[in-house]
């Protein structure tokens, strides 16, 4: 392994092909993103996109977890400082980006569950690959902070408005043979035979022509970039939520493990 990847603490890498990295979260919580997973998450595409020894990436999450989300520490330290509210916003807004102009291609192999900063990365993917039951949610809503990270940017266009509002609005949650029919993932691969898959798509891209998938991926992902007023605009206005009375509620309903009971009326 180069040194590129020396210094991470949240994320294993290994090489299931020689020109493949497997990046695999791991904090021993469900994967969750706290503090360091999170600012882990922004770095990793900007130094795979650098390392020359790799022409593919796939991103999975150790166990039997994808990723449970934001970690609620970091959640709560977001809502009382606005030097980690403005931090974690800059961090938000640069994975997502990253992720889009990582000149490699992507790989996901979500199972478990998908939620949070790990599905930025999940989505995100060029071929985004899931088990039938994995469970995906966004979540930004019913935490009481408006749908920012990755949604705004790509939902609508990968399984349209109608069920892109639907799912980000309720926050319902999508089992991953349901995301694979509306067309947000790519495949479906059962639990036993999910990161054989995940490795096989990813053999065969590092092994295909990489100038012509790399301005492949470059100009499809124009689509992303034209996108990228809704997507900062989404992300600041969760980000002005994190200093809002819904979200308090919305975190403490999730520790107490109880329905929030969020006002009534806003001036929003």
């Amino acid at each position: 392994m180069t040194e590129l990847y020396r210094g991470y603490q949240r994320l294993r890498f290994d090489r299931p092909h020689p020109r493949v990295l497997r990046i695999t979260m791991d904090n021993g919580r469900m994967n969750t993103a706290d503090a360091a997973m999170h600012a882990e998450l922004v770095r990793i595409w900007r130094d795979l996109d650098a390392d020359d020894s790799v022409n593919c990436a796939i991103i999975t999450g150790a166990g039997k977890v994808f990723s449970a989300g934001g970690d609620f520490a970091m959640v709560r330290e977001i809502t009382e400082s606005f030097e980690t509210r403005t931090r974690v916003w800059r961090e938000a807004r640069d994975l997502v980006y990253n992720i889009i102009n990582c000149r490699k291609p992507v790989v996901s192999a979500m199972r478990g569950v998908a939620v949070g900063a790990g599905l930025v990365c999940g989505i995100l993917a060029d071929v985004s690959i899931a088990t039938p039951d994995c469970r995906i949610t966004d979540g930004h809503t019913r935490l009481g902070v408006a749908a920012g990270d990755h949604a705004a940017i790509i939902w609508p266009l990968l399984c349209g408005m109608a069920k892109a509002k639907y799912y980000l609005l309720t926050c319902d949650l999508l089992r991953g043979e349901e995301a694979e029919r509306i067309g947000l993932i790519s495949l479906l691969a059962e639990d036993a035979d999910l990161d054989a898959k995940a490795v096989d798509v990813a053999t065969r891209l590092a092994e295909g022509a990489q100038s012509a998938i790399r301005w492949t991926k470059y100009s499809l992902n124009n689509w992303l970039r034209q996108a990228g007023p809704a997507f900062d605009a989404s992300l600041a206005m969760e980000f002005m939520g994190f200093s809002g009375p819904e979200v308090k509620e919305g975190l403490g309903a999730h520790l107490e493990k109880r329905r929030p009971a969020f006002p009534p009326t806003t001036e929003a």
